[in-house]
C-alpha cells in the first residue's frame, strides 16, 4: 500500500547530476566536454538557429514566390438553418449578439452568413449582414422575416 512514509521516485527518475571540471579522471574535467576552444567552448559561445557562419542562409537563396491574400480577406461566420432550428424558440430575435450567446459565432468575425442547410419550422426575426437566396425563401416560408443588414449599408 502506497503511503506517505513510503514514497519513492520512479527507477531511473534520479540520477546524480553531471559534475562538470572536477578532475580528469571523472570524464569531464578540464574541458568539461566542450572540445578545444572555439565558439562554442566559450561562455555564451552559442549560434542562433539557421546561421551558417556567415554564408547566406537557405532560407535567404530560395527565391520568395506567390502572395497570399489570407491576411485581407474577410472572416465571416456561418450559420445554418438546422442551428437555428435547435437553439431558438419560436417568434425569437436573432441577432449576432444571440448567435453568440448562443455558441453559434465565436472569435473575431467581420459578418455573419446564413445558409439554407436543414429546415425551418419556427417564425423567427433573423437579422444577419449575408444570407444566401435559399435561406431567405426557407425563413419566409415559415413566416419569419430576414432583415440583411450589408444590403441597408449600401
Amino acid at each position: 500500500m502506497l503511503t506517505l512514509n513510503n514514497l519513492k521516485p520512479n527507477p531511473g527518475a534520479k540520477h546524480r547530476k553531471k559534475r562538470l571540471g572536477n578532475g580528469e579522471s571523472s570524464g569531464l574535467g578540464k574541458t568539461c566536454g566542450k572540445g578545444n576552444k572555439g565558439q562554442k567552448a566559450r561562455s555564451g559561445g552559442s549560434i542562433r538557429p539557421g546561421f551558417e557562419g556567415g554564408q547566406m542562409p537557405l532560407h535567404r537563396r530560395l527565391p520568395k514566390k506567390g502572395f497570399s491574400n489570407a491576411r485581407f480577406r474577410d472572416n465571416i461566420a456561418i450559420v445554418n438553418l438546422n442551428q437555428l432550428e435547435a437553439f431558438f424558440e419560436a417568434g425569437a430575435a436573432v441577432t449576432e449578439a444571440e448567435l453568440r450567446a448562443a455558441g453559434l459565432v465565436k472569435g473575431v468575425c467581420d459578418a455573419v452568413k446564413l445558409l439554407a442547410q436543414g429546415e425551418l419550422s419556427k417564425a423567427l426575426t433573423i437579422s444577419v449582414d449575408f444570407a444566401s437566396e435559399a435561406a431567405k425563401k426557407k425563413v419566409t416560408a415559415v413566416g419569419g422575416s430576414l432583415t440583411v443588414l450589408s444590403e441597408s449599408k449600401n
